[in-house]
């Protein structure tokens, strides 16, 4: 009797316990069914995936900003190999300047050149021409004045196309940001469309966002190193041209001049 009461209480024991596993097996399995992977959802969460999956106006500032990072790099290279040859052929004229000839010399070695030094000479030579020979203190003040304008129109001329950088660098930040806020703005609706909380639902939503800030900053970034570097060289390009200006101030002022009757015909 002792043996069948306790054998029946044991049994019963090691069935209950059994059915307490099969129990705690049904919640923790529960979870993981519920995480199981949704085919609704995207699964290439690659940045080129992000984009295709992306909303069309975080699409729309997504390609502007692409297309802003190209035009930077455009710019660079363009105003680098410019500046480059316009620097290295103004040293060469600067040499010449230096080298203690007249202005003969000078405007016959320039007459048919283009750039910014030979743009001085020439200018000088045509003050020169129109003053008829009277080489006066009022002669060089008008070579002063001609000289400054022919340096602000070449410097001008060298910064062309350097200002969107600016506008690339100070803008583009703010609009990856107006693409990450539309984003998440989308991602808070699908939120509540779904009636749910679930991370999944709205992690690939704010990931595109995210994206279009990082664009910004990418295009941003360079943009604005870009166009300090760019300031540098054409601040140093106008400092040759300067020097080029006070060669010629100080070939006028030393008296190394003569009626321009036999000068070569000078343009401005």
């Amino acid at each position: 009797m002792w043996h069948s009461r306790h054998g029946g209480s044991f049994c019963s024991g090691i069935i209950t316990r059994f059915a307490g596993f099969l129990a705690y097996l049904a919640v923790t399995a529960e979870p993981a069914f519920a995480q199981s992977p949704n085919p609704l959802l995207p699964r290439n969460l690659s940045p080129w995936g992000m984009f295709l999956n992306a909303d069309i106006v975080v699409k729309v500032v997504m390609i502007g900003l692409a297309f802003a990072s190209l035009v930077t790099w455009t710019v660079w290279l363009a105003k680098t190999v410019e500046l480059g040859g316009q620097k290295r052929l103004a040293r060469r004229r600067l040499k010449m300047l230096e080298s203690g000839g007249s202005l003969r010399e000078a405007v016959r070695a320039c007459e048919t050149s283009r750039d910014a030094v030979a743009q001085l000479v020439l200018s000088t030579a045509r003050e020169a021409e129109l003053s008829d020979g009277v080489f006066d203190e009022g002669f060089k003040e008008r070579v002063a004045l001609r000289l400054e304008r022919v340096e602000a129109a070449m410097t001008r001329q060298v910064s062309r196309g350097v200002g969107i950088l600016a506008t690339i660098g100070a803008t583009a930040p703010f609009v990856g940001l107006f693409g990450t806020v539309w984003g998440i703005m989308n991602s808070f609706i699908g939120i509540s469309e779904s009636h749910t909380t679930n991370l999944a639902v709205v992690a690939p939503g704010i990931a595109e966002a995210l994206l279009a800030t990082a664009l910004g900053l990418v295009a941003a970034i360079p943009a604005v190193v870009i166009y300090n570097h760019l300031a540098r060289v054409i601040s140093g390009y106008r400092t040759l041209l300067g020097d080029a200006s006070a060669q010629l101030l100080l070939m006028v002022s030393r008296g190394h001049r003569s009626r321009v009757d036999q000068m070569p015909r000078a343009a401005e």
